[in-house]
């Protein structure tokens, strides 16, 4: 078992501005549970970060394909992150209005009920582990039955077969204080000291046991995939009152906790995505193209995801999104760093990849965990194809930006070749955002102007503007639009023949790079 480095384990801050002079200005702390850290962050009424923190985790790989968290090293760097931004909010006089969560989505949680301990290792969204079932579940004829009641593909990547292997190979016990949840569940939970166990569609929607139609858990696919529903958390709306925070917490008690969302959901939200094929993608451990929808549910699309975007306060309709989900973006970045020693920091791989004008024939497939949106391949495998004896670091560096904007063409041109709105600008985020040699590669490639949030920290602010929002510390979306801000956009070259030479060689290289892994 190899979990990262303490050295690795890394906390970070930003100062607090002093609060306005003759009001009492409120936040609202957004906990946002990423895949390899946790941070909080606060927001205050302009919808301006002023206060963050983040505490980095282990990650554990037991087995080949394998990838594991430790549930309650999460919730200690939640702990840690809320009890550091609260205590100076604190010191400055300034309220806390509300906390909203946003985390990593499929990734599994089982603990018991009576003890707050878990029962087992979270099974982290990019592990594979139950490819094979997938597979056999295929042959077997369940996949038109996943299609169509939960918009998602037969993947490992979706929560229902690891919850199958945690009460199976996994030996958890399906007894009566056995909770299962994604990983908001189980930070809801520790924050209301036990007392509510639920999530929201948004979260409920990767799981590949919520039925998009009903809104509800599907008896059907927990019968398939024999997770007990009693186990499984009530579904409440993204917007509004979950539970308010206990005595022993984090942060003081009494505080609402009142909006949730699965991270790439909160950063549609967060980017002001609210009109009808209003379009984002997110840079982060993975790529996440997201489109609005509306609440209009489309029938499924090959290669693509439906799922839920949000649901907002008592509204019984729910605002769906098409999904395009790419494993490796980040998670390339913290490879070059780990593993081969390319860079020291993420932050060097920018300015090694502008250091030269392309990447001399070089391509890389980070297919990790094989390949996600729209080719659906867990048996893909990394590659790096057009070496030559003048190939360097920067060369490499540049190869591994440049895939980062073909994965998001392959998911775009797919959602326009079924049938959604021709984009006509990606909001984009996440960390990989900062580099502006990414975003010039991304317009070159889609043709369209890439904008950048004024803020990185959307997943974030999205679950802040929900829980905001129920606690009417904002009125309506539309206000909410008025307080998005974006970096000048960044327009398209004129020619674009190099782009599409260079976007045909990368799709020579996938192609290569699929079904490699024996099954």
């Amino acid at each position: 078992t190899t979990p990262v480095s303490s050295s690795q384990m890394k906390t970070t801050t930003r100062p607090t501005p002093p609060p306005r002079r003759g009001t009492e200005v409120a936040v609202v702390l957004s906990l946002d549970a990423g895949t390899t850290s946790v941070r909080t962050v606060a927001v205050d009424e302009t919808g301006t970060v002023v206060d963050s923190a983040q505490q980095e985790f282990p990650q554990y790989f037991p087995r080949l394909g394998w990838v594991e968290h430790d549930a309650e090293e999460i919730w200690e760097a939640a702990s840690s992150t809320l009890s550091l931004v609260a205590r100076r909010q604190a010191e400055i006089g300034t309220p806390i209005a509300a906390v909203g969560l946003t985390n990593q989505r499929e990734t599994v949680v089982a603990w018991d009920a009576a003890t707050d301990r878990p029962r087992h290792r979270a099974i982290v969204w990019q592990d594979r582990r139950t490819a094979s079932r997938c597979k056999a579940l295929v042959s077997e004829g369940v996949l038109d039955e996943v299609r169509r009641t939960t918009g998602l593909v037969l993947d490992p990547y979706f929560s229902a077969t690891k919850f199958e292997w945690l009460l199976t190979e996994g030996a958890v016990a399906a007894d009566d204080t056995l909770r299962l949840g994604t990983v908001d569940a189980w930070l809801l939970w520790k924050l209301t000291g036990g007392e509510v166990h639920a999530t929201d569609p948004s979260n409920a929607s990767r799981t590949m046991l919520f039925d998009l139609r009903t809104g509800g858990w599907s008896h059907d696919l927990c019968g398939r995939f024999s997770v007990p529903i009693s186990a499984l958390p009530e579904i409440r709306s993204t917007s509004g009152r979950f539970g308010t925070t206990t005595n022993d917490g984090p942060i003081p008690a009494g505080v609402p906790v009142s909006g949730m969302a699965g991270d790439q959901q909160a950063a549609l939200f967060g980017q002001a995505c609210f009109a009808v094929g209003a379009a984002k993608n997110t840079y982060g451990t993975g790529s996440f193209v997201l489109i609005n929808l509306g609440q209009e549910l489309p029938a499924p699309v090959e290669g693509l995801l439906n799922t839920v975007a949000w649901q907002l306060g008592d509204a019984k309709s729910m605002t769906y999104a098409l999904e395009g989900s790419i494993f490796a973006t980040g998670a390339t970045v913290q490879w070059l760093r780990d593993e081969l020693g390319l860079i020291s920091e993420a932050a060097e791989l920018g300015p090694l990849a502008e250091s030269v004008e392309d990447s001399a024939g070089v391509v890389f497939v980070p297919a990790f965990a094989g390949l996600g949106s729209p080719w659906w391949d867990p048996w893909a495998r990394g590659m790096i194809i057009g070496l030559t004896r003048g190939t360097g670091r920067a060369e490499l560096a540049r190869a591994v930006v440049e895939a980062m904007a073909f994965q998001t063409r392959d998911v775009v041109e797919a959602m326009v070749g079924a049938g959604a709105q021709p984009l006509t600008e990606l909001k984009v985020d996440g960390g990989a955002a900062v580099m502006d040699l990414l975003l010039k590669l991304q317009a070159d490639q889609l043709g369209v102007p890439v904008t950048r949030s004024a803020t990185t920290e959307t997943t974030a602010l999205g679950a802040a503007f929900f829980a905001g929002l129920a606690e009417k510390l904002w009125s309506s979306t539309d206000e909410l639009a008025g307080l998005w801000r974006g970096d000048p956009s960044v327009e398209p070259a004129v020619d674009r023949r190099a782009a599409e030479v260079s976007y045909r060689r990368w799709l020579e290289a996938v192609e290569r790079s699929r079904g490699w892994a024996p099954d």
